[in-house]
């Protein structure tokens, strides 16, 4: 793709910044991009993020603003509300957050007193942050009681979860992951959570699109508050989003702005805008059908390849992988650095009863929403598999770097991100079909 598309005029006004951009284009274009919460936006939605709406201030909400001149600021706002709630089935929906953590920071200064007990996913069984992690201001400012995966499934045991709400008696229980690839049972904890007198926050972030075309079950109809950021399955600008009952939604709001937020990032929301309208289409659940398919298609190679899948394979869009074995294999932290040197990006990962610290770690986690997106199937993602089992098993060597540098270069060759995509070994574009 042409640099001016993303960066027209800068080349003069600022070279530096220029120079990282095309850089970006390059590694973007030609590597194999498996971050699992990482994807490709279009160019439509690229366009209204670099739209004039970044020179608008809007404080406020739609027809309640503090400044003038925000009648179209409203059309856009107005508009990714109206397809927000569609695209969920929901009563309400707050477009304002600017990240997935604001939006789920909302959320608990709007439901909870500073204190107050929640119960969350362990981070290191694939929670996040937010959930309660104890340098986070969710572990900060509210008691934190966690549960995690059985040791013998490495899966959510929805009976254990009874029992550690019964005695923990959480004013709050927050489900969803960062890192679990498998079906989340969100009507099984909202009968949980009404047995002990819990509201029940769901944060989507990672699968909210796979919830959007009814290919995981919907946390709407069981849960309090949703919430969700908009870049990941999703595949929007980055920014958060938060779903709610009609009866919470003032409080919600109130908490967004002027609790947590002052402006608006309305350049972003109209991004939103554009995401939501494409994720209505049709077209838009055969992707994410897709994107299933090739996480199973990919994660079958990776076993078949002697690499242990976390909790024995993968029903959405990520795969967590053992590549530690015991101390047989190598670590997270030298596996993403291998797989980097080859252009393949993935990120280290804890894996459930971890013995390495986080920021080495046993496993690796590796998402198919990108490459989906890039137009890659069941056939790519074997060949991908055997490519990160090849580097895993034998990341020092130099042969095995220059084959698998060379089969990366020939997949993004064949399936480039945009319908113009810039070669990475120099500045003129290409055109590809």
């Amino acid at each position: 793709m042409s640099n001016d598309f993303f960066s027209a005029g800068l080349a003069e006004s600022d070279p530096v910044v220029f120079e990282a951009i095309t850089d970006e284009v390059h590694r973007q274009t030609g590597g194999l991009e498996l971050i699992a919460s990482e994807n490709f936006v279009s160019e439509a939605v690229l366009r209204a993020m670099g739209s004039v709406f970044t020179n608008k201030y809007a404080e406020g909400y739609p027809g309640k603003r503090y400044y003038g001149g925000c009648e179209y600021a409203d059309v856009v706002e107005n508009l990714a509300i109206e397809r927000a709630r569609e695209l969920f089935d929901a009563e309400h929906a707050n477009v304002q957050p600017h990240s997935g953590s604001q939006a789920n920071t909302s959320v608990y200064l709007s439901a909870l007193e500073h204190g107050d007990k929640i119960l969350g996913m362990d981070l290191s069984h694939g929670g996040h942050l937010t959930h309660g992690h104890p340098l986070n201001f969710s572990g900060i400012n509210y008691e934190v009681a966690a549960y995690g995966v059985s040791r013998e499934t490495e899966q959510i045991d929805y009976n254990e979860l009874q029992k550690i709400a019964e005695k923990e008696k959480p004013k709050m229980i927050v489900c969803g992951a960062s890192a679990y690839p498998r079906i989340i049972d969100f009507e099984r904890i909202g009968e949980i959570a009404r047995s002990v007198g819990a509201v029940i926050m769901a944060d989507i972030a990672h699968i909210a699109g796979l919830v959007a075309t009814d290919l995981h079950p919907s946390p709407v109809p069981h849960c309090e508050y949703v919430t969700t950021t908009t870049h990941k399955t999703l595949r929007g600008p980055r920014g958060g989003l938060i779903l709610c009952k009609e009866e919470y939604a003032k409080d919600v709001d109130r908490t967004v702005f002027p609790g947590v937020q002052g402006g608006p990032l309305v350049h972003i929301i109209a991004a939103k805008a554009v995401a939501f309208g494409e994720a209505l289409k049709v077209d838009f659940k055969s992707y994410q059908a897709q994107t299933v398919s090739n996480a199973k298609a990919l994660a079958d190679e990776l076993a078949a390849a002697g690499l242990r899948l976390v909790s024995g394979g993968t029903d959405n869009h990520l795969v967590l992988v053992d590549v530690f074995l015991d101390g047989k294999g190598i670590t997270g932290k030298k596996a993403e650095n291998a797989l980097d040197e080859v252009k393949i990006t993935v990120n280290k990962n804890t894996i459930p009863f971890d013995t390495n610290k986080p920021f080495v770690a046993s496993g690796i986690r590796l998402g198919t929403p990108a490459l989906t997106t890039r137009g890659m199937k069941e056939d790519e993602m074997k060949k991908i598999g055997s490519l990160i089992a090849e580097v895993v098993h034998d990341p020092d060597s130099e042969s095995v770097r220059a084959k698998v540098t060379r089969e990366v270069e020939q997949l993004t060759d064949r399936f480039p991100m945009y319908p113009l995509r810039q070669r990475p070994e120099g500045n003129e574009a290409t055109t590809t079909a």
